[in-house]
């Protein structure tokens, strides 16, 4: 006879908690004074986004001409950030929207941290498409298909570059809504507790009045779904668009057509990876274990194990397409990323993001912390090496060897670099010292099903 148990599945939530632990553990890391990790933190934070805001104005102040670009390597650093920046944004969406349609209750203790991971490297990945203008006060609003007092200049809209102002914004500002709107019963929560008076008047104007009564739940999960149909699409064309500032060019090493799913793969698997990064040092400062669990970790890890093998097959497709084209400039330009000048960011690209996620394969690694925060690291590392491959490998030996040139970043690209690590490291540790880190409304509605489910079989079994 088989076991009953085995129909239902373990408690997402640990510990026996209840509705009242569940605020309790989550409101009270908003009420409390800042910990010293938090503090350690945020000053690391900190002195990061200063030491970038110096590159950054002088870039502002003198134009990118002080950057290491040249004129056979025209994209560079800055274009190496932006995509590395949008793809680590595709998890939060991903996790909120496409898990919700599919009633994946195990994204309900990660979707919030992963929510504002995505808002905020959609931020800093805009950036650079702005600094990369030069002197964008002068001429960002070119972007836009607005009527001008200039003539008849209009937009190129065969661009793909212009369908990246069109695909990220509105990816950006869905985004936003779908996590203020999750927020905003949890604000209404920390608003009852506030004592003080600021902190009362605080929450209650972004809780927007919210009631929780039933007309407000209903109204709540109808514009959850609406907004989860909305950015679902997104998770898959945003990257894809991204990815044709690339394939619609002529370029060897570009004009592909196995960017768009290719991309957007490495898009899920390093925003996968940014997702375990933040949630394993979440969950051991704010020791929300028994909330974002080892399951929830494994899972993940089975889906950068899923992502990071697609991964894999598209390098060895594009370097079998390469061969079986029998066009000898594109065989050279895989030639060149392997055995080249930069063969070493080859080889970091496939050892980082081929050879390293098969080792979640064996359990062992995949549910242990300490070897999946490494790992995480490792993936991110390699999924900014295949970036920077695809752009300057392919862009610094052109059709003539007199124009051949190396690339070498200078301190003002490394600089705008790490503001933007700076700035996203700030906003996330505001984030999650002032706002609910977990969903706790979402949370409560598993505690009492499977919990009790489960222990009630376990125990049957006993007897």
């Amino acid at each position: 006879m088989a076991d009953p148990s085995l129909s239902i599945q373990k408690p997402l939530v640990t510990g026996g908690k209840t509705a009242h632990d569940v605020t309790q553990d989550v409101c009270s890391q908003v009420e409390k004074k800042p910990t010293k990790e938090w503090l350690v933190g945020i000053s690391i934070s900190l002195l990061c986004l200063s030491i970038g805001s110096y590159a950054l104005l002088r870039t502002l102040w003198d134009g990118i001409g002080m950057w290491g670009l040249n004129r056979t390597v025209g994209w560079a650093w800055d274009i190496t950030n932006f995509v590395w920046w949008v793809g680590i944004g595709h998890a939060g969406t991903l996790i909120s929207a496409v898990l919700l349609l599919f009633r994946q209750r195990w994204r309900m203790s990660i979707n919030r941290a992963a929510e504002a991971m995505t808002i905020f490297a959609v931020i800093c990945a805009a950036q650079f498409p702005i600094l990369h203008m030069g002197r964008p006060w002068l001429g960002l609003y070119w972007v836009f298909p607005l009527p001008n007092t200039f003539g008849s200049l209009w937009v190129n809209f065969n661009s793909p570059l212009l369908w990246d102002v069109f695909a990220i914004s509105t990816y950006f500002s869905v985004s936003l809504v779908f996590w203020y709107i999750g927020l905003i019963p949890d604000f209404a929560t920390i608003r009852d507790r506030a004592k003080g008076y600021i902190s009362k008047i605080f929450y209650a104007t972004l809780s927007m009045g919210w009631t929780g009564s039933a007309k407000a739940w209903s109204r709540y999960e109808s514009v959850a779904l609406i907004l989860a149909g909305l950015a679902t699409p997104l998770v898959l064309s945003v990257h894809t668009i991204v990815s044709f500032d690339f394939a619609t060019s002529i370029v060897p090493g570009w004009h592909t057509t196995i960017f768009p799913p290719y991309f957007v793969a490495g898009a899920i698997f390093s925003g996968f990876a940014m997702v375990l990064t933040l949630v394993v040092v979440t969950r051991k400062v704010y020791k929300l274990e028994d909330y974002i669990t080892i399951r929830h970790i494994e899972l993940m890890n089975i889906i950068i194990i899923i992502t990071g093998s697609i991964v894999g097959i598209a390098y060895l497709t594009e370097l079998f397409i390469a061969w079986y084209s029998g066009v000898e400039y594109e065989q050279y330009a895989f030639l060149n990323r392997a055995t080249g000048p930069y063969w070493w960011a080859y080889a970091c690209m496939m050892l980082c993001n081929v050879v390293s996620p098969q080792l979640f394969w064996f359990k062992k690694i995949r549910t242990n912390i300490a070897s999946t925060f490494i790992l995480s690291i490792v993936v991110n590392i390699g999924m900014w090496f295949e970036r920077f491959v695809i752009i300057v490998s392919s862009l610094h030996r052109d059709y003539l060897p007199s124009s051949w040139a190396m690339f070498y970043p200078t301190f003002y690209d490394v600089g705008i670099y790490l503001f933007t690590l700076g700035l996203f490291f700030t906003c996330f540790f505001l984030f999650a010292k002032f706002f609910p880190v977990v969903n706790m409304a979402e949370v409560k509605s598993i505690l009492a099903t499977n919990s009790e489910k489960y222990l009630k079989t376990k125990n049957t079994n006993k007897t």
